[in-house]
């Protein structure tokens, strides 16, 4: 194992021996970050992965590649373990007239089922020969299923192409955007049940968005949060983009459009925090023109420019912040990655990844310095698994020139993670874990719950009588484990 002491610029030794441990440049001393190369995708398990894995319920991560792992390059659904063993689940267009999908346009998530849900930019059943894109479910042991095939209405009122992962709100639907059709064919938002029965829910016209980009996401309150990458009231015809906030059964209200000076083209996720805000990224705008973060309260008032990409001569914070952000339980920090910026990999640098305070004090923990042949560069959205190392992939690189998956650990502490977050006195939980052998005790907000060790992955229980919501937590030999997330009791 090497040792770099200029940890904010180094990473040749992930080439040569697959790990590396880093040590922070500054004046003020960073814990131990150690990065580690887990696997190099060479086209046929798969191409240029893009968006966030995401933990299953057997403490393997699932993701999806753009392309890859077919004769025509379809793109995959894989599983990998945390130590970088990789197995293809589905390589798409495996059906005639690529009817089960081609080309996934997101990660998966994982439902409450126990299977994971994503969408695929074309194939499907509609819009021969190219297709519309569909929605497909998959378990863990890649039985896939397409749930729906986009553009089954006429002018396709139910949206086509979908270029966002899907969200699963409280009362069971999985959520998700389309980026055309609908009434205008500017887009849409629909709700999906998880056997496949879709309903549209609102679409888009360009004053209120245009060309919906990330996933939705819930809030606290009930209320689905999302961004349009254009429309809104600024920048001409096209417009910068917006925030909007929907309730459930599909009522809209556009929050916030940018102007440019502010950030422009949200891209990614929002997440809310633990202090209430809204936090969210730009891929263009702002006072450099190279992105922002910015927080927002659930109202919609905006604290614009909270950072600005490109602060750093030649960029080394970063550029264009690709995907949205993760809040870290620990110490409430939020991280995130950009696709550019950083040294090395000519001007545009090869992608950095960072941590920023609720307050917006940005500090780059990794920059792919990227000196030689194989090295992984262009980094999407992060993971944090339950064992507190972060996971992600980078969309270019790796031994096969095709994309890598990573793990980072910067030395935080395990926790627990509720599935759902949100349920009523009774109601089914599966709690996900890394080490959860021999747990003695499940609580909620300190009120005892009745539970099953179904392996150190998982937990399965129940909300106890007299149950409010607070943190679910659970006690094994080793440590006492708090949830990422304060679990919502109705």
């Amino acid at each position: 194992m090497k040792r770099v002491t200029n940890a904010l610029d180094k990473m040749s030794c992930a080439k040569a021996c697959g790990v590396c441990v880093l040590y922070a440049a500054a004046a003020i001393a960073l814990p131990a970050q150690t990065y580690t190369a887990l696997h190099s995708f060479d086209g046929t398990d798969g191409a240029s992965p893009r968006w966030s894995l995401v933990q299953g319920l057997d403490g393997n991560l699932y993701g999806t590649t753009v392309a890859g792992g077919g004769t025509t390059n379809p793109g995959t659904v894989f599983k990998i373990t945390p130590t970088g063993t990789v197995t293809t689940l589905h390589s798409f267009c495996a059906e005639t007239n690529c009817t089960d999908g081609f080309s996934p346009a997101s990660g998966v998530v994982l439902a409450t089922n126990g299977e994971f849900y994503g969408v695929t930019y074309s194939g499907g059943a509609n819009c021969a020969p190219g297709g519309c894109g569909t929605i497909f479910s998959v378990t863990s042991s890649g039985t896939l299923t397409t749930i729906y095939s986009f553009c089954a209405e006429i002018s396709c009122t139910d949206g086509n192409h979908p270029n966002a992962g899907l969200v699963q709100a409280s009362n069971g639907y999985l959520y998700g955007t389309t980026s055309y059709g609908g009434a205008t064919n500017q887009g849409t938002v629909f709700k999906i049940t998880p056997s496949g029965t879709l309903t549209t829910i609102h679409s888009f016209d360009g004053t209120d968005g245009l060309f919906p980009s990330g996933p939705l996401v819930q809030d606290t309150n009930g209320y689905l949060y999302g961004t349009t990458s254009q429309g809104g009231a600024y920048c001409n015809v096209t417009g910068c983009g917006t925030v909007f906030r929907m309730t459930p059964s599909g009522t809209l209200t556009t929050l916030y459009s940018f102007n440019g000076t502010d950030g422009q083209n949200p891209v990614g996720a929002l997440v809310q925090a633990t202090n209430g805000y809204l936090y969210g990224a730009t891929s263009g705008g702002g006072a450099n023109s190279h992105g922002t973060i910015f927080k927002m309260t659930p109202s919609g008032t905006l604290t614009p420019m909270l950072y600005s990409f490109c602060s750093e001569s030649g960029c080394t914070d970063g550029s264009l912040p690709d995907g949205g952000l993760v809040q870290a339980p620990e110490n409430e920090d939020l991280y995130g990655a950009t696709f550019y910026g950083g040294t090395g990999c000519g001007s545009n640098g090869c992608g950095t990844i960072f941590k920023m305070t609720p307050s917006g004090t940005l500090t780059t923990v990794f920059r792919s310095y990227c000196p030689e042949s194989g090295c992984p560069y262009y980094p999407g959205a992060l993971l944090q698994d339950t064992n507190g190392a972060f996971y992600g992939a980078t969309f270019d690189g790796g031994t096969g020139s095709v994309g890598t998956a990573y793990s980072l650990s910067l030395g935080l502490g395990a926790f627990v993670k509720p599935l759902p977050t949100s349920g009523a006195v009774g109601s089914a939980v599966k709690i996900l874990g890394s080490n959860l052998t021999g747990a003695t005790s499940v609580t909620f907000d300190g009120i005892a719950a009745t539970f099953t060790v179904v392996s150190r992955y998982l937990i399965t229980t129940t909300v106890p009588t007299g149950a409010t919501s607070g943190t679910v937590e659970v006690v094994t030999p080793s440590a006492a484990l708090s949830s990422n997330v304060a679990f919502t009791v109705p």
